[in-house]
């Protein structure tokens, strides 16, 4: 079985990375070169064919964080992201979660809701009348996915909800959709669009809205990892990050920025495999809020020997087939580095490396703070900034991580001495 676990993965050079990935992930040799000769993975013509008045392309760091264990898999894990320490961050957390076996993690099947937004009724009535065609509304929604119907998903079930807003009631007529392993937005979409006119006539109301539901709360992952107590640095570390962590759970100006570094890895790992980013971060923030105020998405506590135990749950709307996967290069590499078989097993993963990233933060800010290592990480684009090359750069950040004054004008200040 393939190893994540890659002593001093950090010190190598890029193409003994590449190599390294390579094999773990049978990559083809058209792959590698994709890795090695990209600049950030698509051509300008493929871009103006994405995006309207596209005028060029931007790229964004693309690394690896080793050391993951997740349901007894290994995984390498690619990631997307601009920040430094991330990456190491969520490595580190890997490591030590693999100590007590590594990540566990469970994800509910991929069902999507779509919705239907009716006005002007009487909501009684027309739910009566709703729940009475539900065979024939599922019928027809399933006329707009062969695909799906063949494999035994597509629409499954018909809900009604009553929303009353300042303009009186509304009923919200519901579609729940199995999307396999599709994120599933196109074709959610396009069967309510569908169903619309018969919702209209069956109701005798008005449709407006006829679309997905972001909140994706019959599509949630769950994931949870024991972190040995002396791997950490002892119990009283181990009390601190509880106590971190309920501070976040009990304030949402904490819970805010305790959420915005789990999305952190979450975000990385689902910017490298092409899926919709604001999706995710809507239905997490949405989820924070559950039970009737912001807070933690992730819960700490200790285990009967004093280990910590995290735990994360949220909604994970995810796909390896379809929409910018089909298109971008760089994100079927990625997913295939990952070497998931389905969008449940994506879920469970990007869910792991969101509470491996919530530890490190909290270990962090629980013993030395939060930036010490940050800006040690930091210092090359600091030094970067300040306009050095590349072999004054490595001589820059060895002197201010020496000095302990990591700064753009002691930078400046060591490349005019340069």
């Amino acid at each position: 079985m393939a190893d994540s676990s890659i002593p001093k993965f950090f010190e190598k050079s890029r193409e003994e990375r590449i190599d390294i990935v390579g094999k773990f992930s049978g990559l083809s040799k058209e792959e590698i070169e994709i890795l090695k000769n990209s600049e950030g993975g698509i051509s300008f013509d493929k871009a103006d064919k994405m995006v309207e008045n596209a005028i060029g392309t931007f790229s964004l760091p693309l690394g690896i964080a080793t050391n993951f264990r997740i349901n007894n898999k290994d995984y390498l894990i690619p990631m997307v992201i601009e920040e430094p320490s991330v990456i190491a961050a969520a490595s580190k957390a890997a490591k030590i979660a693999r100590i007590h076996g590594g990540f566990n993690v469970q994800a509910d099947e991929s069902y999507s809701i779509g919705q239907i937004q009716v006005v002007n009724v009487d909501v009684k009535r027309a739910t009566e009348k709703i729940m009475k065609s539900s065979k024939e509304i599922l019928e027809i929604a399933n006329t707009k996915s062969k695909t799906l119907s063949s494999m035994g998903k597509g629409a499954k079930e018909v809900t009604c909800r009553e929303v009353k807003t300042d303009s009186g009631s509304m009923l919200i007529v519901e579609i729940l959709i199995d999307v396999g392993d599709a994120m599933g937005a196109n074709v959610t979409n396009t069967m309510c669009e569908a169903l619309a006119p018969m919702i209209e006539k069956l109701t005798e109301g008005n449709v407006i809205l006829r679309i997905l539901s972001n909140y994706s709360t019959r599509r949630m992952v769950k994931a949870s990892a024991v972190f040995d107590k002396e791997a950490i640095g002892g119990m009283k570390v181990v009390d601190n990050i509880i106590l971190s962590y309920q501070f976040a759970a009990n304030d949402p100006h904490r819970a805010v920025t305790h959420n915005k570094g789990i999305m952190n890895g979450i975000v990385a790992v689902a910017n490298a495999t092409g899926q919709d980013i604001r999706a995710i971060e809507a239905a997490a923030n949405a989820y924070a809020a559950h039970e009737g105020k912001y807070s933690s998405l992730t819960k700490w506590t200790k285990d009967e020997l004093g280990n910590l135990v995290g735990k994360i749950e949220l909604p994970m709307s995810v796909g390896i087939v379809g929409g910018i996967i089909n298109v971008h290069p760089m994100a079927k590499i990625c997913t295939k580095i990952l070497g998931v078989s389905s969008a449940k097993e994506l879920a469970g993963v990007i869910a792991a490396t969101g509470l491996a990233q919530n530890f490190s933060a909290l270990r962090a800010l629980a013993t030395e703070g939060i930036q010490k290592g940050h800006m040690k990480l930091h210092a090359r684009n600091i030094a970067s900034a300040a306009g050095a090359n590349q072999e004054q750069i490595d001589k820059i950040v060895q002197k201010m991580v020496k000095e302990n004054n990591i700064s753009l004008n002691r930078a400046k200040e060591l490349l005019d001495q340069i």
